[in-house]
């Protein structure tokens, strides 16, 4: 076994640990790093616990979406039933939190007590789980760069470039090359589901909120594809539909009160310390280098309000988000333009991931990068000038993405929503992901007119919407079913542990 003073750096140990897939690596301290490198790296068939490392099916999965994107007659794991779909989610479960299992965090027992209480959540956590049971179709359909998790808590007001509230796409930790359908087909499911539990409506109900949902993508598709001003629109407070404007009314907060009420010491020169929020004041020299290789790396256009891009202080967030809970986040407090803790800016820095579609999408050569570079840059395409602290930033040995927490970043309340207020909204959501998609084509990637393909391949219009709704209904069915499997499991203990490959 090595000692922490064999010669070998962090980094050396860091980058070693990574070429032999060692779980768990990035957060692991110097000489668990060592311990764990001596502890995979020895020849083949010697290992003396007889363990040759995680059993994971990702390049299985991608040999097998690969197989029916060419016209293989091959059963979906949608197929599997009783104990084989049971030991199918159990196993995608672990392979999709291999690394927060391994380092046992605390966000990720919160995160598996939080998937067990709400088949909403369950949805939201386990993205993996779904798109396996679309590995490798509709690959005869028009690819764009798709959002990868929509459902109606992923759209919300947000900044613009211009530090005003917009209304949009709003998360982009999935975003992946990927046949429209695939996004059309998950939001259909989620707005099924989100009205079902959130909103105790029927089923009746559910699937006219869904079928709204996928005509207000088809009439976005349509609009965009007689008026190339994607590039120029912005849903704002002048020309948003009433229920949007109405949520940007209730997202307006005074930036002043919203720091003190939320995140500011007595003093206003850094974080209070809460349950969520953690101060590690001491590594703020080490943040301060972080941004300024940030800014420069990422190409920020620093807007004036932001100062010098002064770090005044550093914490930990804790407990945030469904499908990320267990990934390392922090906010950085940035000294504002006036210097008097009343005009302040939070920069989050969130660890990124692998993408549920990666290696599951038809092979279509759009691929692109990974992990925060992917979704910055997915970020670019399917917002008109958003959020310009957007970007990616590696540290500590792994990626993160970048964006700010404004004092109007808000989503819709889905529990004050009436049965008119969940299907206009449904139609709201529908154009917005229809203008991410129409922003394909503005990528370099593209040269050709995505509206058009997209127009066609849904024509006739009312069999798409009937096919995608009809699908929904079977996912969402699956899904309960699923989720009970996870249950069961979970109340076991099967996710205090991964899955091994032994000799």
């Amino acid at each position: 076994m090595s000692e922490d003073g064999d010669g070998r750096t962090k980094r050396e140990l860091y980058e070693r640990a990574r070429e032999l897939e060692v779980p768990g690596r990035s957060s692991m301290s110097k000489s668990d790093l060592a311990e764990a490198v001596d502890a995979a790296d020895v020849p083949a068939g010697r290992s003396g616990s007889g363990r040759f490392g995680v059993a994971a099916r990702y390049e299985e999965f991608e040999r097998f979406a690969r197989d029916v994107a060419s016209g293989a007659a091959i059963a979906p794991p949608r197929m599997l039933s009783a104990h084989d779909r049971r030991l199918h989610v159990r196993q995608t479960i672990r392979e999709d939190h291999e690394t927060r299992i391994m380092t046992d965090a605390d966000d990720a027992r919160t995160k598996f007590d939080e998937l067990d209480g709400s088949l909403f959540s369950f949805f939201r956590g386990t993205c993996l789980l779904f798109y396996r049971d679309l590995a490798g179709e509709d690959a005869w359909m028009p690819t764009v760069l798709a959002l990868g998790d929509v459902h109606p808590e992923n759209f919300g007001v947000m900044p613009s470039a211009d530090n005003v509230p917009i209304f949009g796409v709003n998360d982009f930790d999935e975003a992946y090359w990927a046949p429209f359908t695939w996004d059309v087909k998950r939001g259909a499911v989620g707005f099924m589901l989100a009205a079902s539990e959130i909103a105790d409506l029927s089923s009746k109900h559910q699937v006219r909120i869904a079928r709204r949902f996928v005509e207000g993508y088809v009439d976005g598709i349509e609009e965009f594809g007689r008026d190339t001003a994607e590039l120029e629109r912005q849903v704002r407070y002048d020309n948003a539909p009433e229920l949007i404007r109405d949520l940007i009314d209730d997202a307006r907060d005074d930036r002043a009160e919203w720091l003190v009420d939320e995140y500011h010491d007595e003093y206003g020169r850094g974080f209070r310390p809460t349950d969520e929020i953690v101060p590690i004041t001491s590594r703020a020299e080490e943040f301060q280098d972080l941004v300024d290789r940030w800014v420069v790396e990422s190409e920020i256009e620093v807007p004036q309000r932001a100062g010098e891009m002064r770090v005044k202080d550093v914490a930990i967030r804790r407990g945030q988000g469904t499908a990320s809970l267990g990934l390392s986040r922090y906010y950085v407090m940035i000294e504002g333009e006036r210097a008097d803790a009343t005009d302040d800016i939070l920069i989050e820095f969130k660890r990124a991931r692998r993408s549920a579609l990666a290696g599951l999408v038809p092979p279509s050569g759009l691929q692109g990068v990974e992990y925060g570079d992917r979704i910055a840059r997915a970020q670019g395409v399917q917002l008109v000038r958003a959020d310009v602290f957007y970007g990616s930033a590696e540290f500590e040995g792994v990626s993160y993405v970048t964006r700010e927490r404004a004092p109007y970043r808000d989503d819709i309340d889905l529990d004050d929503l009436s049965k008119k207020g969940w299907r206009r909204y449904a139609s709201i959501c529908g154009r917005a992901l229809a203008h991410a998609h129409a922003l394909s084509d503005e990528t370099p990637d593209m040269d050709y007119d995505i509206e058009s393909l997209i127009l066609e391949a849904v024509a006739p219009r009312d069999l798409f919407v009937d096919d995608v709704v009809s699908a929904a209904e079977v996912s969402l069915e699956r899904i309960r079913a699923d989720h009970e499997h996870y249950r069961r499991d979970h109340a076991l203990g099967a996710f205090d542990t991964v899955d091994h490959r032994y000799r």
